[in-house]
């Protein structure tokens, strides 16, 4: 049985913001745009600026490949190669505390560019969680926007998402969960009425459901503990719409587990017919509401759905911050201020700096950022180059 282990606990004294391990260097190789890069980070936050289309972009998803998952395009590990290059491609990072280095690597080789290779420190790297346990990555893009107007599934994604910065042992439970799933959906669909390999993968369906959904609640749990409306950035209440979810809050662990067994076993012929598994934590949604208005998210306007979103990520990084240890968190925000006037944008980059949170952000010009003044390094990307000022 698997159990989530996340606990929140909040330190006499946070940690000195120059103690905690930043990205400093970060390393491209016929990656999107980029033939070659190499891009030297000093541990503040990193504004790039430049025209649509000049790679800022393909510099952040670069970074979020760094982590578990397809990066922030959800692009399949074909597509990433540069156009007219050999096929292949590699990220590499190197991140520090002052003291110690860890080296984190990612790529794929022209021979096989539909497989996914990862190192750390030289090394293989065992599962998808491992790459989770070297850093916390986070990120915003503006097809977030409509997060929650759309289906549930992005949704999901989203609190997936956060909650692999507090656990990294989810990204294992989710990928055995979509495996397992996967597996019996295809004996089902080929009329295997087997009882003994259709018992097994629901028993591997329910022990790493449950643990999915266990980790889905306790990181629903830290974003409303840490939600708190902040300048323009409203506090938001989060609940999750889930059967399994549901049933954690009045049972054990391996209640759960027995009675999601029980119910894929009774709805193998449903699901056989639906050509999908009608039930478990693949269905569940994240419920987002304005708690001062006591608002649905979704019948917020388009300002304040966004104002909640930067909610969220804000909470999400408050609530690590009252984690002692652990990996350091990097925050992608692509065309952040885009849509923020001035005065917010300067509230949000205030509470980025008091977070001492480690964040790289694009826009299209660099007086995006001035609010920062001399809080955060400065470049400048411009025909798959880019440059200091």
């Amino acid at each position: 049985m698997r159990e989530a282990t996340l606990r929140i606990v909040k330190p006499e004294a946070p940690a000195a913001p120059d103690a905690r391990p930043r990205l400093t260097r970060l390393t491209l190789s016929d990656f999107r745009s980029y033939e070659h890069l190499d891009l030297v980070f000093d541990g503040r936050p990193a504004a790039l600026s430049g025209p649509n289309g000049a790679g800022k972009t393909n510099i952040l998803e670069a970074i979020s490949m760094l982590g578990p998952g397809r990066g922030l395009r959800s692009a399949r590990i074909e597509e990433i190669a540069r156009r007219d290059g050999p096929g292949g491609w590699a990220v590499s990072a190197r991140l520090t505390d002052g003291e110690d280095e860890r080296a984190i690597g990612v790529g794929a080789l022209a021979s096989d560019n539909n497989r996914r290779i990862a190192r750390i420190d030289g090394a293989g790297a065992s599962g998808p969680g491992a790459l989770a346990e070297i850093v916390r990555l986070m990120w915003l893009t503006p097809a977030q926007d409509r997060l929650f107007m759309e289906g549930a599934s992005e949704r999901r994604r989203f609190l997936d998402r956060m909650t692999l910065t507090h656990d990294p042992a989810h990204a294992r439970a989710a990928a055995d969960y979509e495996t397992a799933m996967r597996h019996r959906q295809r004996l089902l669909d080929d009329g295997c009425r087997d009882d003994r390999w259709l018992a097994a993968l629901e028993t591997q369906m329910a022990e790493a459901g449950v643990a999915v959904a266990s980790a889905r609640r306790e990181m629903a749990s830290a974003l409303s503990a840490a939600a708190v409306a902040e300048g323009p950035f409203p506090a938001a209440d989060i609940a999750l719409d889930g059967e399994f979810e549901a049933m954690l809050a009045n049972a054990p662990a391996a209640d759960v587990e027995d009675a999601f067994a029980a119910r894929l076993k009774a709805g193998r012929a449903a699901d056989a017919a639906a050509g999908r598994a009608l039930a478990g934590p693949h269905r569940s949604d994240l419920l987002v509401a304005h708690r001062e208005k006591a608002m649905p998210a979704r019948a917020c306007s388009t300002g304040e759905q966004k104002a909640l979103l930067i909610g969220l990520v804000l909470a999400n990084a408050r609530a690590l911050g009252f984690r002692a240890g652990g990996p350091p968190l990097i925050l992608l925000l692509d065309e952040i201020a885009a849509h923020l006037d001035e005065a917010r944008r300067a509230a949000l980059y205030d509470i980025l700096h008091a977070l001492g949170v480690q964040c790289v952000m694009t826009g299209a010009d660099a007086s995006l950022f001035s609010g920062w003044g001399t809080r955060a390094q400065s470049f400048t990307v411009a025909n798959g180059r880019i440059r200091e000022i």
